[in-house]
């Protein structure tokens, strides 16, 4: 074929298939209520925030190029509300990121918000609350987008189930953010959780007597039974939204594939047991290839802190045999709470897969260099940015930056970086106060961005805990970890630059640092914070704009709070 005609039979060959997939595509509407109702998702009974009656919501299916239209009333009575799309890039949509105080103004209660947005990659990704802390009450449910017909994964299976963990606690999310914001010695911890759930399923005890109506026989509890047939494979999607484990995942027996990280293939490889941090999701291949006379347990197990809670389980049960026959042996407990080199090295095993690298830029434009670490500010324990304590503000930063509102949060810039030469990593820090603020980084449109995370001993000796931290509005290369102080002269020469994994969600081990790279090519306002509820709640965050002129006028429907209220 002549050179000359191969870029105009490429240019039919791309316009015909954009021009197929346009007419595949398919909207899908969704019509949920959000509301309060008792339930018992660990036997014990209590309010819950639900979707249509349900925790954990329904699960959203689309094929990549789909668009989702989910019409939400807030019947909460007393509270807003607002539902990030996590992993949804919200590409020309900023507004629909589901951000309270970023994107949109929340939902009041009695009014009805609708979101609509395009899934442009297919993968796992996950739906959760985003206002105050009302993730953990239970407003959260997974995405599955499928790959476009005809479109060939890099593994096969028979069949898939989604699986979906979390942590949960008895108090109301309205006495944790209460007893966070406490000072000094009032301040209160909101301890570890309860109960783990699979699947919305958990198991409390209830003769330990707390309190309140336990039936350890209601059907709600019942254990989460995944059913597979002897000799089929199985894509397992995994996800977590917990408000503060980090988790470790295992199938009594059988071990697993990782093949996905946050809707982007891995070069697989096998594990035992898989952690995964609040925000991430995977996907594992499972083969039922164990003695098909028997069932198995599923287990979930806390890492990186004190385990103060039971192992989650559920069942993994073979079919033929009876549903209700239990596992012979002990659930599977999991590796040692605090062995850190072992999550790290499963973490640094995570690459992208041979035939779908995404190669990153080969230098960025700009490094930000965070330093995460506890605080004080006015005697009121928070948690720290260089420094720098994270407030939301009450006009969303979208709607005043597009709006020229220059009035309703702080204009000079957060730091870029900390005193990296003398700061001890290692110790409390000498220093323990810091100040708040609302400001916000500036990002040029189109640069390359490098963020280094860098972790540190908290006011407790001895101590540096475990941080996921999640993007929205982007993947990210994962270019490296390491363990101590990053070396900004060093260590940048060790970056992955071969077949780095793209993430939406990263973990930052304890006395470690992670380094990410991004391009800043997604015009609008995103959240750059730590999963963990309350530590975002605390001030574990940031805010990145770029771009924000090229977008056109705003939909007025997310205003209505601050100063975007009608006649300011």
């Amino acid at each position: 074929m002549p050179l000359a005609t191969r870029p105009l039979l490429f240019f039919i060959i791309f316009a015909s298939s954009l021009l197929i997939a346009r007419v595949q595509a398919k909207v899908h509407h969704h019509k949920w209520e959000i509301s309060y109702q008792f339930k018992s998702p660990d036997c014990l009974k209590k309010l819950a925030v639900t979707i249509n009656g349900q925790t954990p919501g329904p699960t959203i299916y689309a094929t990549e190029g789909d668009t989702v239209v989910i019409e939400v009333k807030n019947s909460l009575l007393t509270e807003n509300v607002a539902i990030h799309w996590h992993g949804i890039r919200q590409i020309g949509t900023p507004w629909m990121d589901g951000t309270e105080g970023v994107t949109q103004c929340p939902i009041l209660p009695g009014d009805t918000f609708v979101y609509r947005f395009l899934v442009d990659q297919a993968g796992t990704y996950i739906y959760h609350a985003h206002y105050g802390m009302q993730r953990s009450a239970g407003l959260n449910g997974m995405i599955v987008v499928k790959v476009p017909d005809g479109f060939k994964e890099p593994f096969t299976y028979d069949h898939e189930h989604s699986i979906l963990l979390n942590d949960w606690w008895h108090n109301s999310t309205y006495e944790q953010a209460a007893g966070l914001a406490l000072p000094g010695k009032q301040f209160t911890w909101v301890g570890e959780p309860h109960s783990l759930l699979i699947n919305g399923r958990g198991k409390f005890n209830c003769s330990l007597n707390v309190g309140g109506t336990c039936n350890s026989t209601n059907p709600e509890c019942a254990p989460y039974m995944l059913t597979v047939v002897p000799g089929k494979t199985y894509r397992l999607r995994i996800a977590s939204v917990t408000s503060l484990s980090a988790l470790n995942f295992e199938i009594e027996g059988h071990s697993l594939t990782v093949v996905e990280a946050d809707g982007h293939y891995v070069d697989p490889f096998v594990v035992k047991n898989l952690n995964i941090y609040s925000g991430e999701t995977y996907s594992v291949i499972l083969k039922a290839d164990q003695d098909p006379t028997r069932n198995y347990w599923l287990a979930s197990n806390v890492v990186s802190r004190k385990p103060g809670t039971p192992t989650g389980t559920g069942i993994l049960h073979y079919y033929g045999v009876p549903r209700g026959r239990l596992p012979t042996n002990a659930p599977p407990v999991g590796p040692l709470w605090n062995d850190t080199m072992y999550r790290f090295n499963q973490s640094v095993a995570i690459h992208a897969h041979p035939s779908f690298i995404e190669s990153p830029p080969s230098k960025s434009d700009r490094m930000i260099n965070l330093l995460n670490t506890q605080n004080r500010v006015n005697g009121v324990m928070r948690w720290s940015i260089n420094n720098v304590s994270f407030d939301l503000p009450h006009t969303p930063y979208l709607i005043a930056l597009k709006n020229n509102l220059n009035n309703v949060f702080e204009q000079r810039p957060p730091p870029d970086t900390y005193d990296v030469k003398s700061y001890d990593i290692f110790i409390p820090p000498v220093n323990p106060n810091a100040t708040r603020s609302n400001s916000i980084y500036k990002l040029e449109y189109g640069s390359v961005v490098d963020v280094i995370l860098q972790n540190a001993n908290t006011l407790t000796a001895n101590n540096s805990e475990t941080h996921p931290w999640h993007l929205h509005g982007h993947d990210f290369w994962v270019l490296g970890y390491g363990l101590g102080k990053f070396d900004p002269a060093s260590d940048p020469k060790r970056y992955n630059l071969k077949n780095p994994i793209l993430k939406n969600t990263v973990v930052v081990h304890p006395l470690g640092w992670t380094a990410i790279r991004f391009k800043a090519d997604n015009p609008g306002v995103w959240a750059f914070h730590c999963h963990i509820e309350s530590h975002f709640f605390m001030g574990m965050g940031i805010v990145f704009e770029e771009g924000v002129e090229k977008l056109g006028q705003l939909p007025k429907f997310i205003m209505g709070c601050g100063e975007s209220k009608l006649g300011n």
